[in-house]
């Protein structure tokens, strides 16, 4: 690993004091951690990015997700690891984000800007349930009322329920909730170490329970495994059902470093649809508009069918009676990505979040 050309680099991330420690343990199995000092840990997202956010906080570097599409894979490369099951398997823990975060916040140069987290890779992946980084980083946020957002597959965002309630009463907090899909077979083999669909959703429904608005990023829509219309309508169901205040729907993208691992998962398990995705995914590392439009238009059409639009704080979607006539609907819930509503234009918005 490159610990020590990052160490004296004079752009360095991180000392060279590096402690790396593997435990034998059913939920960290096969999983190192390496504990380091992150020398600043609010990170500015470059300019020409299509992040609908300035900043970010990442208290990790790889993510046991092991989220086969997972466009983040690209970084491990830079710490000469590579971006498959390294990725997937050694983590980069940044021990003093918490007192760190704190400190920034507290620069004379910081204007109280917002703050996305889960944008790179999950916060609440299961390096999270050992380290316990998010109460402190959290606690700093409500501490100097910053607004933030995060976004998630993780279910143990639930064990910080209390912190985030306090911090919503004194900034902007927005949560998102990432489900693509409900396919119990795909996600086992697509995203193996996150929590089920349901078990997600039932995180949307305890939040929006307890006042949080939530949102979901319905992502990613994989093609010709998770796009069929039907298959798209009982998601954005289950969304509505789970009481989310917006969805967002985002197809997937597959960046150099994530293409090379998904197209060789696609291979294994689904080896009649390479030509098709070599077809879709030649000009780069997005599907054709046309594509995007069509996923886009369907999802809104659902959402509004469902009732699924922006929602006060503290409120919740119902599934409508059939006989009901459609709400307006659209990406809304504070700190989700910028989207329109089914009036709008459907064009897509492909952000690269996760």
């Amino acid at each position: 690993m490159r610990w020590d050309n990052l160490g004296e680099s004079p752009a360095a991330l991180f000392g060279t004091d590096v402690v790396s420690r593997t435990f034998d343990t059913p939920e960290f199995r096969g999983i190192t951690f390496h504990e380091v000092r992150a020398r600043s840990i609010v990170n500015r997202v470059p300019g020409a990015s299509r992040m609908p956010f300035e900043w970010t906080v990442n208290p990790y570097r790889g993510c046991s997700h092991a989220c086969v599409y997972c466009f983040a894979r690209k970084t491990h490369s830079y710490l000469d690891l590579d971006t498959g099951q390294d990725f997937d398997s050694q983590i980069v823990v940044k021990v003093n984000a918490p007192e760190l975060l704190r400190r920034e916040l507290a620069g004379r140069r910081w204007r109280g800007d917002h703050i996305a987290m889960g944008t790179n890779v999950d916060c609440y992946q299961r390096a999270e349930g050992r380290y316990g980084l998010m109460p402190g980083i959290i606690t700093a946020l409500r501490d100097y009322a910053n607004p933030f957002s995060i976004l998630t597959k993780g279910t143990l965002i639930l064990r910080d329920l209390a912190l985030l309630q306090q911090a919503a009463e004194v900034t902007d907090v927005g949560i998102s909730v990432s489900v693509g899909f409900l396919d119990r077979e795909l996600w086992r083999t697509v995203e193996p170490g996150t929590p089920a669909p349901e078990r997600r959703l039932d995180v949307v429904r305890t939040l929006t329970a307890h006042g949080i608005p939530c949102g979901v990023l319905m992502a990613p829509v994989i093609p010709f495994l998770g796009d069929a219309p039907e298959q798209l309508r009982a998601t954005v169901r289950a969304i509505a059902e789970a009481g989310a205040g917006s969805v967002t729907p985002l197809v997937l993208h597959l960046r150099p470093g994530a293409r090379e691992w998904f197209m060789a998962w696609l291979g294994q398990h689904h080896p009649h649809l390479v030509r098709r995705y070599e077809t879709m995914y030649g000009d780069g590392a997005y599907a054709p508009k046309w594509y995007q439009r069509r996923i886009t238009r369907q999802v809104h059409e659902f959402a509004a069918e469902y009732g699924i639009g922006p929602a006060r704080p503290g409120t919740s979607r119902r599934i409508p009676p059939t006989d009901a006539g459609p709400e307006a609907t659209g990406p809304g819930a504070p700190g989700a990505p910028r989207g329109g509503g089914p009036d709008s234009p459907a064009e897509p918005t492909q952000l690269t979040l996760i």
